[in-house]
């Protein structure tokens, strides 16, 4: 197993978006208190500010803040908008799996959801469908559900990101699809997915498969010594 990827170094590879010009501090230390502060329970632009301020300078150096000084909170308002978050969820990824315990067999739960204030006015919410792995504690990647498509087509984005090999990829009855389940297998890894009545003709096969499979135990053990 390869070492462990080390945070500020999987965000320096994040694009700056700001102008080389007013840069206060290194994007990767203001986006690893960003990191540090939401893994401690912050939720919000203030909540990281107020938690960097309350760490101190000992964290402030810690995280490579060259003034011994941390972000205010209108400095993370404006980052946000600018910043690629597609390369800051897949640096946060990369430094994720290489934490993942050793080993397959591993559970990678597929869930929808609409994240919380993205709703503006009349505006739907983003809507995401993300990965999370239990032994990790983490979510491993995550994806949007555009207008175009749905749920189940962003989740074929995600097994291209996720370590799906010897793994098991659960969901529930909206990821079970063929051409998901056919990507999986295709991966290497296993899946168990919720079969509802929205795919009837689905539900009453494995109906019958496990009636055949029940009544071949009975014959054999009616038959055997």
């Amino acid at each position: 197993m390869s070492a462990p990827l080390s945070l500020l170094a999987v965000l320096a590879e994040v694009p700056d978006p700001r102008s080389r010009h007013g840069r206060r501090h290194p994007l990767s230390a203001v986006l690893g208190l960003a990191v540090v502060a939401m893994l401690s329970g912050a939720k919000s632009y203030q909540a990281i500010a107020q938690f960097g301020r309350d760490k101190g300078v000992a964290l402030a150096h810690a995280l490579g803040f060259t003034r011994g000084k941390t972000p205010t909170k209108s400095t993370y308002s404006v980052l946000f908008r600018a910043l690629d978050v597609q390369a800051f969820e897949q640096a946060l990824s990369r430094w994720i799996a290489t934490r993942l315990p050793e080993g397959g067999g591993k559970l990678i739960s597929l869930d929808g959801k609409t994240a919380r204030g993205s709703r503006d006015g009349e505006l739907p919410g983003h809507h995401l469908v993300a990965a999370y792995c239990a032994a990790a504690e983490a979510v491993l990647a995550q994806v949007q559900v555009d207008a175009k498509t749905n749920e189940h087509k962003a989740a074929l984005r995600l097994l291209g990101i996720v370590p799906v090999k010897g793994n098991i990829v659960t969901g529930d009855a909206l990821f079970c699809q063929r051409d998901l389940c056919a990507a999986i297998i295709d991966a290497g890894g296993d899946y168990v997915f919720t079969a509802k009545d929205n795919q009837p003709s689905l539900v009453i096969d494995i109906g019958v498969g496990l009636g055949f499979a029940e009544q071949a135990r009975r014959t054999a053990a009616a038959f055997s010594p």
